[in-house]
């Protein structure tokens, strides 16, 4: 952990012009797509030409692109943007549905290290045999089938033929809240009757959402466990007659270094892909405001998304970062 100081200043620096070419691609994007936001936000067709102009002054549309980019950014870090459609500042419209968000890929981190990681050493400890080759195929399955099919399909099993889950609403938090996670708070205040109505209203979704990510994972654990196993290190412990239970704690140390840089980026990763599982649900999460801002051009809304999504992602990956550098002390920053 030598040089951890210098190390995050080095990456904090890195974050501002990663964040400002995230939101500039998505600006020019917008920008530049044949579209006429002004009236859309104005109401249609039928708006009148005072609310557009009124409209185009208030977001400086009529300004040249640059003054229009530093005008929304400007108003990220002040949260003064107002969202064209409800006159609300974006971030707290992002904030007001955060903690669905967040919640829902809680539920899909727990599912992908629930399944991925067992297994995928299963399917490496049973290497080239019957068992390896299901689950291999079973992790095919789980990557390339699209969301929205399994969203259904386990709407048709589980809620429809099954009920097991239910589908509408969601469950208040309890009275007292500590880290304002609704299932978190449920445990630590001990409320089960509540923490059993997050998990009826969240596990199917989540379960939904991490399915694809836990397929990569178990690929990846395998893979990695295999590298490690066949390592020089390895056979030595093996010929020195080491027992199995220790050699395979020493070569799940060592595969884990790179299966926890997946974990991080993962989560990061689901945060970010909530539009379609949301929708489907009817969760009332950041990934539906984006696609509800994607359909009415509330471009505004879409760069705020954006850029929460861009600070997910760079964080994500400085926590990987970090752990590597826990897990395994040969790394120096």
């Amino acid at each position: 952990m030598a040089g951890l100081g210098k190390f995050l200043v080095r990456r904090a620096l890195t974050f501002i012009p990663t964040l400002i070419g995230v939101t500039l691609i998505v600006f020019v994007i917008a920008y530049v797509i044949p579209a006429n936001p002004v009236r859309a936000w104005a109401g249609g067709e039928k708006a009148s030409q005072a609310a557009i102009e009124m409209i185009k002054k208030e977001y400086h549309l009529d300004q040249p692109w640059y003054d229009q980019y530093i005008f929304l950014v400007k108003g990220l870090f002040t949260n003064s943007l107002l969202d064209p459609l409800n006159q609300e500042p974006v971030f707290d419209n992002i904030g007001n549905r955060f903690i669905v968000t967040f919640q829902l890929a809680l539920f899909a981190f727990f599912f992908v290290v629930l399944i991925g990681l067992p297994l995928g050493i299963i399917s490496a400890l049973k290497r080239n045999s019957a068992t390896d080759m299901v689950l291999r195929i079973l992790a095919l399955v789980f990557i390339s089938t699209p969301i929205y099919v399994i969203a259904y399909l386990f709407i048709w099993l589980f809620f429809i033929h099954w009920n097991m889950t239910t589908l509408a609403g969601i469950p208040p938090g309890p009275p007292h809240t500590i880290t304002h996670i609704p299932v978190i708070d449920d445990i630590l205040t001990l409320n089960w009757g509540n923490f059993v109505q997050q998990v009826k209203r969240f596990w199917l979704p989540g379960f939904t959402l991490g399915i694809a990510a836990a397929g990569v994972l178990m690929r990846f654990t395998r893979n990695s466990f295999l590298e490690a196993y066949s390592r020089d290190s390895t056979l030595f412990l093996k010929a020195k007659g080491v027992p199995k239970s220790r050699l395979y704690r020493h070569v799940l140390k060592n595969a884990l270094v790179p299966v926890i840089t997946i974990l991080a980026l993962q989560f990061g990763g689901l945060l970010a892909g909530t539009p379609i599982t949301e929708t489907v649900f009817n969760l009332p999460g950041i990934g539906r405001y984006a696609l509800q801002a994607i359909m009415y051009l509330d471009f505004p809304a879409l760069i705020g998304v954006t850029f929460l999504y861009a600070i997910v992602f760079v964080t994500a990956n400085l926590i990987a970062d970090i752990l590597y550098a826990i897990i395994d002390p040969r790394v120096r920053f």
